[in-house]
């Protein structure tokens, strides 16, 4: 559904107290993680991040669909077939994913990993799809043939073929699971920034909130604006890489599972919010929904703040922000 970007963020820190941040960039679930904590000394920091790192790992065996032995994999290759029997945690994460689709009207879907991959974003195309073979491509999406079983806590994708993936909500998820852990070990102020999305709690050791900057999708070294947050995530979703163009219309590498074509007009999305996991599954449908029903869609929904960027490298925000912009 979408390629996530790990470059849009920039954290401002400062490190008048150095000596009590520490933090580790590595790979993780395929893509790039930094995980920063306030700690008395490094020991303590690093044995903070690395229960982080496990319990990061341990949701992508859970949720991996490249993993032939994961729970997920097994509901795809029991589609069509029977149900599958899956861990409490699993079964809840589909169980929200289900009931954002039906709050996004399908503009956030999990089943979109059913779709037919015709469109390319590497510049080998030329020409595009044809109606035909991209109505055909959506054939097997739809949240809707999705089947939980609360009593046998079980999932069931009705049509043949069909498979769920979490590459827009997964890494989100990651995040917030890794701050509940670190808080419940007594780690009282950190980041979690997967590749994007990111998640923060406590202060800077000076007392000051952790800053995060979005910057321009057409030039990223030029910072559109900055924000402090605290106790909250961001997430943003952006296209300004992977994106081909016909007629003189960008279509960008995020596509309308609805449909089965690619969003328009909107360059990046970034949503605030209280955890990842929703940031990261509402940046991508505002981004589908597009700049005029994905901002009215957002200001229907308490706590929740997003800033568009449009084709015209325009910002366009929602109720409720205040932006700081920078020249």
């Amino acid at each position: 559904m979408k390629n996530k970007l790990s470059i849009l963020f920039l954290l401002v820190t400062v490190f008048a107290h150095s000596q009590n941040v520490f933090n580790k960039k590595l790979i993780l679930m395929g893509s790039s993680f930094e995980i920063t904590v306030v700690a008395k000394d490094s020991t303590e920091g690093f044995k903070h991040i690395n229960s982080a790192i496990s319990e990061i790992k341990r949701i992508e065996t859970l949720i991996s669909s490249w993993d032939s032995n994961s729970q997920t994999s097994l509901i795809n290759q029991n589609s069509g077939i029977k149900p599958v029997k899956v861990d409490q945690e699993l079964f809840d994460l589909i169980e929200r994913a289900i009931k954002l689709s039906k709050l996004t009207n399908g503009a956030f879907d999990i089943s979109y990993a059913s779709m037919d991959k015709i469109w390319k974003f590497d510049g080998s195309m030329t020409k595009m799809p044809s109606e035909e073979d991209i109505k055909k491509s959506v054939e097997k999406v739809g949240y809707e043939n999705i089947i939980l079983n609360k009593e046998k806590q079980t999932v069931y994708l009705k049509l043949k073929g069909m498979k769920i993936g979490f590459g827009a909500i997964g890494k989100g998820y990651a995040a917030d699971k890794a701050k509940a852990l670190l808080i419940k070990n007594g780690v009282t102020a950190g980041i979690i920034n997967a590749s994007g999305d990111l998640n923060t709690w406590g202060t800077q050791p000076n007392g000051n909130d952790w800053m995060v900057a979005i910057v321009n999708p057409l030039n990223k070294s030029k910072v559109f604006s900055w924000f402090p947050v605290k106790n909250r995530a961001v997430v943003t979703s952006g296209n300004y890489e992977k994106y081909v163009r016909f007629n003189d219309k960008l279509y960008t590498h995020i596509i309308d599972p609805r449909t089965g074509y690619p969003a328009t007009g909107v360059l990046s999305v970034s949503i605030f919010t209280k955890t990842a996991e929703l940031a990261d599954a509402l940046a991508t449908s505002v981004f589908v929904m597009g700049k005029d029903t994905g901002l009215d869609f957002i200001n229907q929904l308490n706590g929740v703040e997003c800033i568009i960027i449009d084709e015209n490298n325009k910002i366009i925000t929602s109720n409720n922000i205040q932006l700081n912009t920078q020249n």
